[in-house]
């Protein structure tokens, strides 16, 4: 059973559709880019599978279980995902570890598993060093992997990134789509990514899925895509 499906999905506002009828599904562990250029749909079909935004038509699910239909909408912290914006989001009055720490706190772990995950996890993302500084005293790259670091901690059944990488100048960029995807490798998680970046979305995908006006019009993995 795959674990992402986003069946005849569409979204409209009045008369202007913004996604229209997307079919698509994500197998467990997989990594896929929507990729496009802006006002394409895919931050619209990003936000709905988070559940900011009601489908108008269609319904997304996740291992079977429809989160998303028309006038039925599974809130977003009922939905097990984790999202990272463009802008980081990252607490600037909590250190690094709080940041981390955050969700597992929502979730009432106790004090000691906590403290062994997110000291597994700033390892894994090279912050161990810099768990009592502020999101003042880091560089961009490094708020990234803050981010990055507290959405995986908490093992969410589908992580979702909207073009996570655009506030990085160039070099940043390259180095993270390769922090990104060895993340990936490591921890599996079913992973959709919003980008308007060809090379990013080369550079990380499993898959890419080409949108324009709404819609997909193809899906296929980077190799095929480019040939």
């Amino acid at each position: 059973m795959p674990r992402l499906v986003l069946s005849g999905l569409t979204k409209a506002y009045g008369k202007l559709t913004v996604v229209d009828r997307v079919d698509l599904s994500l197998e467990e562990g997989e990594f896929v880019s929507l990729l496009g250029p802006s006002g394409c749909g895919k931050t619209t079909t990003l936000r709905m599978i988070a559940g900011f935004v009601d489908p108008t038509a269609g319904n997304i699910s996740v291992d079977g279980k429809v989160l998303s239909a028309p006038g039925a909408v599974v809130p977003p912290e009922r939905r097990g995902m984790s999202m990272i914006f463009q802008s980081y989001a990252i607490w600037p009055n909590m250190t690094v570890a709080e940041n981390v720490a955050f969700g597992l706190k929502l979730r009432k772990l106790p004090s000691d598993e906590l403290k062994r995950r997110v000291g597994e996890i700033l390892d894994v993302v090279k912050l161990d060093k810099l768990a009592h500084r502020y999101p003042s005293e880091l560089s961009g790259g490094q708020q990234q992997r803050v981010a990055l670091a507290r959405a995986i901690v908490v093992k969410p059944s589908v992580l979702l990134l909207d073009e996570p990488l655009s506030n990085l100048d160039a070099n940043l960029r390259e180095e993270m789509r390769f922090e990104i995807r060895r993340l990936h490798d490591e921890f599996r998680i079913t992973t959709v990514y919003v980008t308007h970046d060809q090379g990013e979305a080369m550079a990380t995908s499993d898959r890419i899925a080409v949108m324009n006006h709404g819609r997909i019009e193809q899906v296929d993995a980077p190799h095929m895509l480019y040939t």
